[in-house]
C-alpha cells in the first residue's frame, strides 16, 4: 500500500486527519487487521465541548483525557468504567458534528494498520424511516479502544447501514464467564457484546469487541423463518425460557426503526414449529462458532 497524507485538522487541541488524496511514493507494507474494542464512553465520561464540525480525538493520556471530559458516575447500569492503561492503550473519538435533530449516528467499523499508518473507516446515519425524532440539536459521537501507537491515523468514511442482528444465548442463575454470550451481526462486521447483565435486552450501550468480516447480516438474514419475519416489529416468547434455570435462546433483528425480539424457550416446546427449532439451533450453532 502506498502511504496516504490527509490533510490534517485540530481537534479539541488534538491534531487528527480528515480525508485528502495526496500521494507519497512510500511503500507501507500490506494492511492488517487491528483489533479494537467498543466502549459506551459517556456513560463515565461527559465531553466539555462538543464540536460543532466533523472531528476526532485522540487521547494518549490522563491529563488529555481529564483535559477533554469530565468524569461522573456511571448512567449507565450496565456499562463499567473501562480505566485504560495509557502504557497500552488510546482512546480515538470521532464526532458528526452537530445535527438539527435526534436520530443521527456515527459508527466506526473497522480498524487495519501497516508499517505507516492506521485506516478506520466509519460510516455516518440519519433518522431512519418511521423513526420518531425530536428537534433539539444532537451531537453524535463513537469512541473505540485500541493498542497505542505513534503512526499516523487515518479516517476513511464508507457508506453501510445500521441494521443488524443481536443473537444471544443466557442463563439467570449462572456464575461465570459462559453464562452470557451476545453477538452483534452486521455486514461490515461482528461485534462480542460484553457488557450484558442479566435481565437487560437492551444493548444500546454495550461494550463490545469487533472482527471485521462482511455480509453476515444479509447470510444470516436469509435463514429467518416466516413465522418470525412476519412478527416485524413485535416481541413474542416461545416456551418459558429460563424459568427453570434451563436458560434461553435471544433473537433481535433490527430494520430501521423497528426492532423485533424474540425469546426462545431452549426445550423444544410446543408452540415451536419446526422451523423455529430449526432456527433456533442454527442461531446455537453460531453462537458456538463464534465464542
Amino acid at each position: 500500500m502506498k502511504k496516504l497524507m490527509l490533510s490534517l485538522f485540530i481537534a479539541f487541541g488534538l491534531s487528527a486527519c480528515s480525508l485528502g488524496n495526496d500521494d507519497l511514493n512510500v511503500d507501507c507494507g500490506a494492511n492488517k487487521e487491528l483489533a479494537f474494542a467498543g466502549y459506551p464512553f459517556l456513560c463515565n465520561y461527559a465531553v466539555k465541548t462538543y464540536p460543532n464540525d466533523p472531528a476526532a480525538v485522540i487521547v494518549t493520556s490522563q491529563e488529555k483525557l481529564d483535559f477533554l471530559f469530565t468524569k461522573h458516575e456511571n448512567t449507565c447500569p450496565i456499562a463499567t468504567d473501562p480505566n485504560i492503561d495509557f502504557n497500552k492503550n488510546m482512546i480515538v473519538g470521532i464526532f458528526a458534528g452537530m445535527k438539527s435533530t435526534s436520530g443521527y449516528s456515527i459508527k466506526m467499523t473497522s480498524v487495519v494498520e501497516n508499517n505507516c499508518e492506521i485506516l478506520i473507516t466509519y460510516f455516518e446515519s440519519g433518522p431512519q424511516s418511521g423513526e420518531t425524532t425530536n428537534s433539539a440539536p444532537t451531537y453524535p459521537s463513537d469512541f473505540i479502544i485500541l493498542p497505542r501507537s505513534s503512526k499516523t491515523i487515518i479516517f476513511s468514511k464508507t457508506t453501510e447501514s445500521p441494521d443488524n442482528i443481536i443473537i444471544g444465548s443466557y442463563f439467570g442463575n449462572c456464575s461465570g464467564s459462559d453464562c452470557q454470550n451476545f453477538f452483534q451481526l452486521n455486514d461490515f462486521n461482528i461485534l462480542k457484546l460484553t457488557s450484558t447483565a442479566s435481565g437487560n435486552f437492551n444493548f444500546d450501550q454495550s461494550a463490545y469487541f469487533a472482527k471485521t468480516k462482511r455480509g453476515e447480516y444479509t447470510a444470516f438474514g436469509k435463514i429467518i423463518p416466516s413465522e418470525i419475519l412476519s412478527l416485524k416489529g413485535q416481541n413474542k416468547t416461545f416456551g418459558t425460557p429460563d424459568s427453570a434455570n434451563q436458560g434461553g435462546v435471544f433473537f433481535q433483528w433490527k430494520q430501521g426503526a423497528t426492532t423485533t425480539k424474540i425469546f426462545l424457550d431452549n426445550n423444544d416446546t410446543a408452540d415451536q414449529s419446526t422451523d423455529v427449532i430449526t432456527f433456533k439451533r442454527a442461531i446455537k450453532d453460531k453462537i458456538t462458532n463464534l465464542k
